[in-house]
This record gives C-alpha cells, sequence and structure tokens, in this order.
C-alpha cells in the first residue's frame, strides 16, 4: 500500500458501514496518522445500498472528494455482488474483502476481479454468534486488519472499546471485540 490509503466500504443502510469506517479513521488517529472518513447516502432507507469512504495517511491529505480508485474495498452485504458494481476503479494490486461463507475464488469468479487479492470472512455468522445480531462492521474491521496489515489487531481492540464504551454495555463491547478477533483469525485469502 502507498502512503495513502483509500479505502471505499460498500453496504446497506442500518449495517454500520458509516460507523465502521469512522472506527477505521479514529484508529488512525490513535496511531498518529490523517484520515478522512465520510458517507455517500441520501435520503436512503434502511436495506438501501449505500457506500462511505475512509483515507487514511501519515501526511495531512488534501483530496476532497469521493474514492473512485480505491486501494481496498469492503462489501458488508454479500447480496451487492453482481448488483452493484464493488469492485469499478479498484487497483490492481488492491484488496477486496468481502462479508460471505464463499471463498475467494467464488468472489473472483462473480465479480470479475481477477487481479489483487480476494479476502472472503462470513463476518455475519461470526456476529451472529458472538453478539447475537448480524452487525457485520466489527468482524470486518478485523478481517480489514489481517487483510491489510495496516494496524494491529490490539490497536482497533483498543479503539472499537473507547468508541462503544459509553454507548453500550461491557458485554456487548466485549462480544464486539470478540467477533473482530475471531474474524481477523478466519478471514481466508485467494
Amino acid at each position: 500500500m502507498s502512503e495513502l490509503t483509500e479505502i471505499r466500504w460498500h453496504g446497506r443502510g442500518g449495517q454500520g458501514v458509516v460507523t465502521a469506517g469512522k472506527l477505521l479513521a479514529e484508529t488512525a488517529l490513535g496511531t498518529g496518522q490523517y484520515f478522512q472518513a465520510f458517507p455517500d447516502y441520501g435520503p436512503e432507507r434502511m436495506g438501501a445500498p449505500i457506500r462511505a469512504f475512509t483515507r487514511l495517511s501519515p501526511n495531512p491529505i488534501h483530496i476532497h472528494s469521493q474514492i473512485e480508485e480505491p486501494d481496498v474495498v469492503l462489501v458488508l452485504d454479500p447480496t451487492l455482488l453482481g448488483t452493484v458494481a464493488v469492485t469499478e476503479g479498484l487497483d490492481e494490486d488492491g484488496v477486496l474483502l468481502v462479508n460471505t461463507s464463499m471463498s475467494p475464488a467464488e468472489v473472483r469468479d462473480i465479480t470479475g476481479f481477477d487481479q489483487g487479492k480476494v479476502f472472503t470472512v462470513d463476518a455475519s455468522h461470526i456476529a451472529i454468534e458472538e453478539m447475537g445480531r448480524e452487525i457485520t462492521n466489527t468482524p470486518m474491521l478485523g478481517a480489514f486488519a489481517r487483510a491489510t496489515e495496516l494496524f494491529g489487531i490490539d490497536d482497533l481492540s483498543e479503539q472499537l472499546s473507547d468508541w462503544f464504551k459509553k454507548k453500550i454495555s461491557k458485554e456487548a463491547v466485549d462480544a464486539n471485540i470478540r467477533a473482530l478477533k475471531r474474524a481477523a483469525k478466519e478471514v481466508q485469502e485467494g
């Protein structure tokens, strides 16, 4: 990855796409990096496809636009594959990370992304087992850390705990951290 890392998130309203982008940005801040995190949605309703963007850099960021050529694309809802052009503009050396029980090879077949790296993780299954709800943003952050090696799991865990400790119970925070760490272990590359 270059000094500036551009990340595009795809999901549906209510899945935590915007929150995940902000959490990643806050983690960057905690490690001394600069960041931008912003959503791309209008009057969409719950369940409508949305995008969010995150930029990370050790230097100040002077770009102020949507991310058209991302280094990393995360897809939180696998039903978007084949219906939304999730790999559009993705760098040939880029990283595609999808929440799915499919293999990376199957994702390559569906998306036509035959370059770069493809990672899959069943974040939905992990979220349900660890948190009791299909909120996949924190497991996807764990998989992101493993796939890109931009952050350590401990950095993300600490940020997650700080972010959520005033919003949800300690038990829920602990469940999110378990899901984050488990996803980092279960992510598959292909």
